[in-house]
């Protein structure tokens, strides 16, 4: 078994639920999954905060939060094959540091240590941003099905890996794919004089969709499909579409040199409002 997938784990209730998603995937893919926590010690290390015996506690809690998550995944899918390992370091490190080999990365939306009433916390954010290959941002309850999977269609070659990562999603699970392309008129085409054509537009954007779509169809007849062209803003559409799937993908270009900057605003609008999970895809 050569495909294996990560999730982190801190003991918190969306890292429970990333674990649950992560075990349901490696059941449908028929991969490994890997459990990791990160232990961050630079807080204790600080004389103000050192304490006698401190670094034995630190690590008997790691220990045990792996051992609960480990419990998590083989009583959600029993039969798949679970380790698990502990690292030093901080968390957005270590998770990022996984994806060289992973096929996919997943975590809780908002962990330990998140601030009260965040939509996204800033672990999830940074390994989204940052981390290659799919990071899949659990969002809702693993046990709610609604067997509709989201792709974010735009003019980019970076979409080309979501829509592959979003076709073998929609292959594995069953669902139907609900493929979604959003436009916006230019700026002048509602002013009487202008020549800008709406419904030509629209028509060309369903075109492209159409061609977008072509090849992917016919690599996955069993996947049904359906093209959803709107005029609206891409993160309106995509969250509105959120409400109704277990997963949304998005694309993101990997331009940028820091931080979120690396994700693209519209990724990072449909992190922070989608309604359930969502994977972001980086080349």
């Amino acid at each position: 078994m050569n495909r294996f997938i990560v999730v982190g784990a801190d003991g918190s209730d969306a890292a429970t639920a990333a674990v649950e998603w992560a075990a349901d995937d490696a059941a449908r893919a028929a991969a490994r999954l890997h459990i990791v926590h990160a232990v961050d010690r630079s807080p204790y290390e600080i004389a103000t905060f050192s304490t006698p015996g401190q670094g034995d506690a630190i690590a008997l809690s790691a220990q045990s939060v792996l051992a609960d998550a480990e419990a998590v995944a083989r009583k959600r899918q029993p039969g798949i094959d679970v380790t698990s390992e502990l690292y030093e370091g901080a968390a957005a490190a270590v998770l990022r540091g996984q994806a060289g080999n992973a096929s996919e990365i997943v975590i809780g939306g908002r962990g330990l240590g998140g601030f009260p009433g965040a939509v996204l916390g800033s672990v999830s954010t940074h390994v989204a941003g940052h981390a290659h290959g799919p990071v899949v941002v659990v969002r809702s309850d693993p046990g709610t099905v609604f067997g509709e999977i989201v792709i974010g269609l735009d003019d980019y070659h970076a979409g080309e890996p979501a829509l592959a990562y979003a076709f073998e999603q929609a292959m594995l699970r069953m669902s139907t794919l609900r493929a979604v392309r959003a436009w916006r008129p230019p700026v002048h085409a509602h002013v009487p004089e202008s020549t800008h054509d709406l419904d030509e537009i629209h028509a060309t954007q369903c075109r492209i969709a159409t061609d977008t779509l072509q090849g992917w169809r016919q690599r996955y007849p069993q996947v049904q499909v359906i093209e959803d062209v709107q005029q609206t803003h891409p993160v309106d559409a995509l969250a509105k579409a959120s409400e109704k799937a277990d997963l949304v993908v998005v694309g993101s270009q990997g331009r940028g040199a820091i931080g979120t900057v690396m994700l693209g605003s519209v990724t990072l609008g449909v992190l922070h409002h989608a309604r359930n999970s969502v994977a972001v895809v980086r080349p």
